[in-house]
Order: structure tokens, then sequence, then C-alpha cells
């Protein structure tokens, strides 16, 4: 198993930057491909981006390609999401999530979720 822990959101004007972690105990964390996801209120949980376990293959959704950029390193056990060009519609929980087999864009391909954190964008 491994535990997930997400932290860096906030509020933030329209614009500026954020840049999320995610950090990981328990099982090795190069074993897990990774992703983010998003749920704004009322509003099912979205994909956000994915990473292979070797940070070789990124995946993105359309909405946040050319602004954010996941990348992890594996001896830190952290997954980062660097969210430049915020815009209000980014609003959300942010959640981090671990799926041992591969880095799919469906929440339920997902085993392990932290927590979340909130990011908030003003405009």
């Amino acid at each position: 198993q491994v535990q997930l822990v997400e932290s860096g959101g906030g509020l933030v004007q329209a614009g500026r930057s954020l840049r999320l972690s995610c950090v990981a105990s328990g099982r090795p964390f190069s074993s897990y491909y990774m992703a983010w996801f998003r749920q704004a209120p009322g509003k099912e949980r979205e994909f956000v981006a994915a990473i292979t376990r070797s940070g070789a293959g990124l995946y993105y959704a359309d909405s946040v390609k050319g602004r954010f950029t996941i990348s992890r390193e594996n001896p830190k056990n952290t997954m980062y999401l660097q969210m430049n060009s915020l815009k209000p519609e980014d609003t959300a929980t942010y959640y981090c999530a671990a799926n041992i087999q591969y880095a799919g864009r469906n929440p339920g391909e997902y085993e392990y979720w932290g927590q979340g954190t909130q990011v908030t964008v003003s405009s």
C-alpha cells in the first residue's frame, strides 16, 4: 500500500502560479504510476495529468495542456504539479492518485488517493 499527502494549495489571483506536491509513503514510490485529478463543487472528479513510473511519459487534459506541468522525484517520493496562468475555472480540490498498473485518465483506475488540497483562483 501507499499513503499520499498533498500540499501547496491556496488562494491566488488569475494569471498567477502554484505548485502542488504529493508525498508518498509505504511501498516504493517508483512502483506507481501517478496522477492528479480535481473536483469542483457539484462536478465529477476529472483527470488533470498523469506520469509514468520513470517520469518519461506525461499526459495532460486538454484544459490544462501548456499551462500545467506534472513531474516526479522518485528518490524524494514526491510528485509535483506546477500550475501556471491559473484561471478561475481551475478552482477545485486537487487530488493525487496512485496506480500500480498504468497511467490512466479514469478515477476508477486508481487504487490510492490523497485527502486533497484546495486551489481557489480569483478573477
